[in-house]
């Protein structure tokens, strides 16, 4: 296994968000578009609830959940949300928790790296990985890395080239020589003891400025990128 080979597994599969709703909501279209999902939408009578959205990928029925409380959960006042606010709202979050999402734009991977920092300082413990395409984009992120690694009890593993001469304060630096590191951008937090909070992003600029790449909150590919760094780089 290497990293080619989990982005190879993912950017294979098409997933589709269908919605089944009285009308289209933009929230939670604009949501999932962002993250290159597909979505449909199906009109149903108005019952007073909304509607559900069903996630397929490849086809394949993966969960479903009521369109207001994905709504509620992918709206910017859901930021502060805790986990198990009631049972709508935990099947919507276990509905993403399945989800990963394929992105090829550079802001949308932007993005989900902050996401993903943003959540492991407020988790606040549990091991972050980092790592980076060039010394530049290293350079760019060192305080917020350095902050990360001395402002919480975050384990944080930076991995670099050996010419960069990586250097951030507090957290362990694995220098490598040339091969996938240098060539992969990634970020994975493996959620500290709560797997609803793993998340994972990996990516690889094949030309200038264009990526192939994904983000994920299923705790067990988290878990599985993170051993496959820990067991192959320390």
């Amino acid at each position: 296994m290497t990293l080619r080979d989990f982005l190879d597994g993912v950017a294979s599969s098409r997933r589709t968000v269908t919605m089944f709703a009285p009308r289209p909501c933009e929230s939670v279209e604009t949501y999932f578009e962002s993250r290159n999902v597909t979505v449909e939408y199906e009109p149903i009578p108005d019952d007073g609830t909304d509607g559900f959205v069903v996630l397929s990928v490849d086809g394949e029925f993966v969960g479903s959940a009521g369109v207001a409380a994905v709504r509620h959960l992918v709206s910017p006042s859901a930021a502060d949300l805790e986990p198990g606010a009631n049972e709508a709202v935990r099947a919507a979050m276990d509905l993403l928790a399945e989800t990963t999402f394929v992105a090829f734009e550079r802001r949308q991977l932007l993005a989900a790296s902050r996401e993903i920092e943003d959540r492991a300082y407020r988790v606040g413990h549990g091991t972050l990985r980092a790592g980076f395409q060039s010394a530049r984009a290293l350079a760019a992120q060192r305080d917020a890395y350095a902050t990360l690694a001395t402002e919480t009890l975050l384990d944080v593993h930076i991995y670099g080239r050996l010419d960069w001469e990586p250097d951030v304060p507090g957290a362990t630096v694995h220098a490598e020589a040339p091969g996938e590191i240098g060539a992969f951008w990634f970020v994975v937090f493996d959620g500290g003891d709560a797997d609803r909070q793993a998340c994972a992003l990996l990516a690889e600029e094949f030309e200038p400025g264009t990526f192939r790449g994904f983000w994920t909150y299923d705790p067990e590919l988290v878990g599985e990128v993170g051993a496959y760094l820990a067991a192959t780089y320390g």
